[in-house]
This record gives C-alpha cells, structure tokens and sequence, in this order.
C-alpha cells in the first residue's frame, strides 16, 4: 500500500495540465491540436518517470504502460481523457489520467511488480468538441472507431484525417490502435462524479454501476426571411419558432420520467437581425437515460414532433445524428472489488449511476469495465470553470485505486 499522501502532488499536476489551453483565461484544449500535443508531452514525460514505456498511440492517445513480472503479459487498464470542453473545469478526464500515473509512480518507487501489466491511457478526444463525435480515442483502442469519420470536418473546414496528418499520425493506421480482448484483463476509470451525490451525502468516493445510454442530433430549420414589418403573422414561415416550438416540446416529452433527461444545447438564428424574421435555426438535442428502451422511446417521439412542427409550419427539416451510444453496465466482479477497497480505506460502498457519457463505455466490447466516482464540490458543477475538488479527495481515490490494483483478481470474472 502506498505509504505517502498523493494529493498534492495530483492536484499540482492537474493545475499544470490547466495551462495547456487554446483559449486565454479559460480551459480549452480539443482534438489534434498543438496545444493537446504539448499536453500529452508532459504526461508522456510524468509516465517516463513513474517507470512506465510512454507515448502516442495512432490515434493521438497517450498510453504508459508499466510491465508486470514479467515482459508482454495481459493489462489491466486505467485511464481518461485529456481533451476538454470550452471552457472547462481542471478535473474532469484529467484526475483520471493523473492519479493512475501517481500510483504507478508509487509501485515503481517500491520496486513493485505485479502478476499483470497496468496501462495508463489518455484519451485524446472523449468531449467530440472539434468534430462533433465523442469517444473518438477510446472507441480506437475498442476497435470500434469509424473510419468514415475521418472525412469528418471542424468548424475551419480541416478534416480528421488532415488534421491527424498536421499531427504526425496516419490515419490509414488508426486501426492499429486497437487491442485483442487477451491483451486487456478490465478497464476501470477513476473520475470526478460530476454530480451532487457524493458531497451531499459527506462522501469521498462511490461506485458507479451504470452509464446512461445517449443519443446527439444537430437539427437545421429552414423557412423564408421576410421583413419584420410587412409580413403578416399568418404567413411567416419563421425558423426560429419553429426551433423554439421543438425546445419545449423536449422539456416536456423528458419531464417525469426516472434518469430520462433531454438538453438542447446550441440554439442559433445564423445572421439574425432584430427586424428580420429568421429564415434558419439551428438546434441541437441530447437525449439519454439509464434504460435503452425508454431512451429510444423518447428519440423517436422527439424527432417525430420535430417533423410534425417542420411540416405545420412550412419549414424544410434536416436532422444529423451525431452519436449513438446504449447504455453501458459497469460489471459486478469489478464492482466488488472497489467495493472492497472503498472498505479498505473506511467508506462504504455507496453506488450511483452516471448521467454522463464517459470513455469507459467504449471498452464494453472488448473488456469488462468499471468506475470510481470521486467527489466533486460546489454542488457537483462540472464543464465549468467553477468545477473543483479537494487534495484530500485526490489522494483517497489514489490510496482506492492503488488497494484495487494491489487486490485485483483477473479470475474473479466470470467465465475465467
């Protein structure tokens, strides 16, 4: 078990990582940019010096691996993502990425080698803020990356796969990213809850057994701009309240229902104008919930009004979906075992669900997986520059980490 506080020196590691922004005054860092690239040098530097081999994997990944007792045995994997929203919170993805690479740290200190190798990843685009499409690092070592999405273009009208090339990658060999199901033992990720739970409930930590399902849809209203003087009411084919029409609908179609939540969270009238009735919206919808089947009841409700509103009001509908993910169960043996070293370190072994969408959902088709939440404060804010943790918390999710790596049975899964 690791003998020295971790907190501190997780937390100087977030606040450096901080620094690696697009945008000054706030956290931004996206997708195959020179800021991420400066980013994952120093991880890639921090790994090299917790004992691990460390570099970029085809897919902009940062992967540290530290051997077991012997060279080439299976892996037990850990990690997050390193890339942010706009104008983001320090620790959400990144206490992910760096209290792994402390514990690793710790065990190399030691002189520590276990029946298994661990692997640290930094996923290099979990948000989707550049393309539009999440979970883009995870789902490549997954084996489950869509290589159509490399034709994929930002808002400048630079695609992936060029993008990947300005990198110093090679798109044609993003699939070497991906690993075999007897290469990988589990993946387990330790992240802040994002959520209010834990600190309500006084709680360092708690185990996740479950990730709601997801769906994203950008929508683009056209009508007719017209004067906002001339055109009688009656006869206006007005994008925006048609858009606003969908909004409500949205809020109502998800109100009542348990973890059922919908979000539209871009609402645009390109080149409004105060006296011009707007000839486009554009909206966007994020709809999830813990259960696949209410989910998708409500998606087709949802799109179906959507075409109905279009249609009343004369209004041209394009629909886009962005992302399509069920929902992702973490497994029990996994859970156990955190279960475990929650105990260990005088917690219970509280459970919650996630609300939000993380890497680990990715890893159901190659491996088993599993979470730890830790707590977060301010009322759980995260995608926020307001988001926040203490050092205590950083190092209690180390000293759980480290206990479940020390613990881990590979044989514990079913099956083995």
């Amino acid at each position: 078990m690791v003998e020295r506080n971790l907190g501190q020196e997780i937390m100087a590691r977030l606040d450096r990582l901080a620094e690696f922004t697009e945008d000054e005054g706030q956290l931004t860092r996206t997708y195959l940019t020179p800021v991420q690239r400066a980013a994952g040098e120093e991880i890639i530097g921090w790994m090299a010096e917790a004992g691990m081999s460390a570099g970029f994997d085809p897919a902009g990944n940062v992967v540290g691996r530290y051997e077991g007792t012997e060279p080439g045995l299976p892996a037990l994997m850990t990690g997050s993502h390193f890339d942010t929203v706009r104008n983001a919170g320090r620790y959400d993805g990144m206490l992910g990425v760096v209290a792994p690479i402390s514990v690793v740290k710790a065990l190399n200190e030691q002189g520590r080698r276990l029946p298994f190798a661990i692997e640290v990843v930094g996923f290099a685009d979990e948000e989707g803020v550049r393309f539009q499409s999440t979970l883009l690092g995870s789902r490549a070592i997954a084996g489950t990356f869509d290589t159509a999405l490399l034709d994929k273009q930002d808002r400048d009208g630079i695609t992936m796969a060029q993008a990947m090339t300005s990198y110093g990658l090679d798109p044609a060999k993003i699939g070497d990213a991906a690993r075999r199901p007897d290469e990988v033992l589990a993946f387990v990720e330790v992240h802040i809850e994002q959520g209010p739970v834990l600190e309500s409930e006084g709680l360092a930590a708690g185990i996740v057994t479950g990730i709601a399902g997801a769906n994203r849809f950008n929508v683009r209203m056209t009508g007719l701009a017209g004067h906002a003087g001339t055109v009688p009411m009656g006869l206006r084919r007005d994008a925006a309240a048609a858009a606003a029409e969908a909004v409500l609908y949205v809020e109502t179609r998800c109100q009542g229902i348990e973890s059922l939540v919908g979000t539209v969270g871009v609402l645009a009238v390109p080149n409004g104008a105060t006296n011009v009735i707007p000839g486009e919206a554009e909206l966007s919808l994020d709809i999830r919930a813990g259960e696949d089947e209410v989910r998708r009841a409500a998606v087709a409700d949802i799109l179906a009004e959507i075409e109905a509103i279009a249609q009343r009001r004369n209004i041209r509908l394009e629909i886009e979906q962005t992302h399509d993910a069920p929902s992702a169960g973490c497994a029990s043996w996994l859970m156990s075992q955190f279960a475990d070293a929650l105990a260990a370190e005088g917690l219970p072994p509280r459970q919650l669900a996630s609300g939000a969408g993380h890497d680990s959902m990715a890893f159901t088709e190659l491996t088993d997986m599993a979470m730890l939440f830790v707590r977060c404060g301010n009322g759980g804010i995260s995608h926020h520059p307001d988001e926040t943790m203490t050092a205590e918390d950083a190092d209690i999710s180390a000293r759980i980490l480290m206990r479940f790596i020390e613990s881990f049975v590979p044989s514990a899964r079913s099956g083995a």
